[in-house]
């Protein structure tokens, strides 16, 4: 978006909410949200404040050394020096106001949401207002994708399918030279670059064991060879290259073998149910016009884990914003690990991929899904059956 097309959508929400005022405060780059709403021209060093009213412009107040990097914000800049300066100013711009929305979520309930200091909001307190969350704010004015972004999304997340799948075969061609993990990795990686996409880390390629441990990375000397007989996950996300790209993130599965051994085909149909039941759930509660929230989504897959005997191997979130990072800063799918209060809104993407892992093996089905104004739906490849791996 636009700046100024977040400045209207937040001062949309914020008088549809009855909240006077949106204050976001950023030092050193705490608060990502900050520069999501205003931008700088070079490196800012001082505590900054963006107050954006219901009604009326928006303003900053910065320190002196850094001014000059606002000169060309379009938003009216007021300049402290000293402390004191700065309090004058703050309890200035906060006269008058019974409530204003900040980066802070109550006990910490939503650790992406809580970006400012518990002293920033005593300090914000002790001059008058209360302080709510920002948490909905945040997300309706930030993270509400673009038509662009959308498309982009979608073209990045068919690279992946392609290349999950071309990872699975280039395994199979060369079982019989014992290739790893690692080996698998680098061929993604490689791919990633032939195809204009990219990522800091991952992915994720994992054999038996290995596919238990969620975030389990290979490296070139801690790998494990693939074999005939094995279980093998593969997590991968990717962004384009250009600036503003958004990424894509999926998990897809696969035996090395000519049949899947009937325990991995029952941890296999689970996981798919589960996955299949929060979307369904979506698509329903969507239909009837009903509100959804975060933990709502996560309660509906962890259920149906949880009846069919396996709720303590389920051990993380049902799913992760996606965005310009790859877990982002909108609702995630959670009632386990936080407790998502926020609505799941037209405009954001995000992650569903429950989880079962066992001792000996891992199953993650990751889908990305993109809620629209007509509804969710899956906007990256979908796997629906394991994939089988031959070798060559």
């Amino acid at each position: 978006m636009e700046q100024r097309e977040i400045y209207r959508t937040a001062q949309e929400y914020l008088t549809q909410e009855g909240i006077p005022g949106w204050l976001v405060y950023d030092y050193r780059h705490a608060n990502p949200v900050f520069w999501l709403v205003i931008s700088a021209s070079g490196h800012v060093t001082r505590p900054c404040y963006f107050y954006l009213p219901a009604r009326g412009e928006p303003s900053l107040l910065v320190h002196h050394v850094d001014a000059g990097k606002f000169a060309e914000s379009g938003v009216a800049v007021t300049v402290y020096s000293s402390r004191t300066s700065m309090l004058t100013a703050l309890r200035e711009l906060l006269s008058g106001l019974d409530r204003v929305a900040m980066e802070y979520s109550p006990e910490n309930t939503l650790p992406r949401v809580s970006r400012v200091d518990v002293d920033t909001v005593e300090l914000v307190r002790g001059m008058g207002p209360e302080v709510v969350s920002s948490a909905d704010l945040m997300q309706y004015a930030t993270h509400q994708w673009t038509p662009e972004q959308l498309a982009d999304h979608k073209t990045t997340a068919d690279k992946l399918g392609r290349i999950v799948n071309e990872a699975f075969a280039h395994a199979g061609e060369h079982l019989s030279e014992n290739i790893t993990e690692f080996q698998v990795a680098e061929f993604i990686r490689n791919r990633f670059r032939e195809e204009g996409i990219e990522s800091p880390d991952g992915p994720i390629v994992a054999v038996n064991a290995n596919a238990s441990d969620p975030h389990y990375e290979p490296a070139a000397d801690n790998t494990s060879v693939i074999k005939p007989g094995d279980w093998l996950l593969i997590d991968l996300w990717a962004k384009g290259i250009a600036p503003g790209s958004v990424y894509a993130d999926i998990t897809w599965v696969a035996y090395v073998g000519d049949s899947i051994p009937e325990r991995q085909q029952e941890i296999f149909d689970i996981v798919i149910g589960a996955r299949n039941a929060a979307l369904q759930y979506l698509e329903d509660a969507h239909k009837q016009g009903t509100s959804m929230l975060g933990w709502q989504a996560d309660q509906i897959a962890r259920e149906y884990i949880t009846n069919r005997g396996y709720r303590e191997y389920f051990t993380h979130r049902l799913g992760h914003s996606i965005g310009f990072e790859v877990h982002s800063e909108a609702v995630n799918l959670d009632g386990f690990e936080t407790h998502d209060t926020r609505n799941i809104i037209p405009g954001v993407c995000f992650s569903i991929e429950p989880g079962i892992y066992l001792p000996e093996f891992g199953v993650r089905s990751e889908i990305d899904v993109f809620m629209s104004e007509d509804g969710p739906y899956a906007s990256s490849p979908v796997q629906h059956e394991v994939v089988l791996i031959k070798g060559g």
